[in-house]
């Protein structure tokens, strides 16, 4: 038996003796940025980034569509994160949207990959990106649609179909998101500006429906 050293020994170059999921995660973001989408990725390219024979790929994951959705779920975490802080920090109506859509689009300024993916792949990806994507955005609105119950609850302000509106929200920034990929930095501010008044105005009108509600009854 040889005394030599192998390269793994030695630090050299080469394949990684054990890689775990999130290796293959981490490797396959460092593939993506705002004009490549991970439909684009191909098994072996991944493998390579990792540092791994495409066959170990499959340990871990059973094709690139599993790889994808678990990106997509990722995003959604990580962003719900994001704008749940955002939404306890602030303490009233007006601060709360200010505080989410600036959240939102500090994310998308700091090149956050993960985010790419989520506002890309609900649009141009596969059936089963999209579905991930679909679901992602259904925890969003449930979020925020216990925020907005509570938000109507503190201000007793009303609040007409509470999860529609959320619907409408989440969607409506979501949009605006994967129309600020395409768009340069500077016009950022404008951007979110526009969906701060939006998505005001939704609240605005929804209020104004229950307000309805409440004094011509059906």
């Amino acid at each position: 038996m040889s005394d030599t050293p192998s390269s793994v020994q030695l630090g050299l170059p080469g394949r990684k003796p054990v890689i775990s999921r999130e290796d293959i995660i981490a490797a396959a973001l460092k593939l993506l940025g705002p004009t490549r989408s991970v439909s684009t990725l191909s098994l072996r390219e991944v493998a390579r980034e990792a540092g791994i024979a495409p066959n170990s790929f499959y340990r871990h994951f059973r094709d690139l569509d599993e790889l994808a959705v678990a990106l997509i779920d990722l995003a959604g975490e990580s962003l719900r994160q994001i704008i749940g802080e955002a939404r306890q920090r602030a303490t009233s109506k007006h601060s709360v949207v200010q505080g989410c859509a600036d959240a939102f689009m500090d994310q998308l300024r700091a090149d956050d990959r993960l985010l790419h993916i989520l506002l890309r792949e609900g649009t141009v990806g596969s059936a089963a990106f999209k579905h991930a994507a679909e679901r992602q955005l259904s925890f969003f609105e449930d979020e925020l649609r216990l925020d907005l119950i509570r938000l109507a609850k503190m201000k007793n302000s009303g609040l007409h179909e509470p999860a529609l509106t959320a619907k409408a929200i989440t969607r409506l920034v979501f949009a605006m998101g994967a129309t600020a990929l395409n768009l340069p930095e500077d016009k950022h501010a404008e951007l979110t500006e526009q969906i701060v008044v939006m998505v005001r105005m939704i609240i605005a009108g929804t209020q104004a429906l229950a307000a309805s509600k409440t004094k011509n009854p059906a």
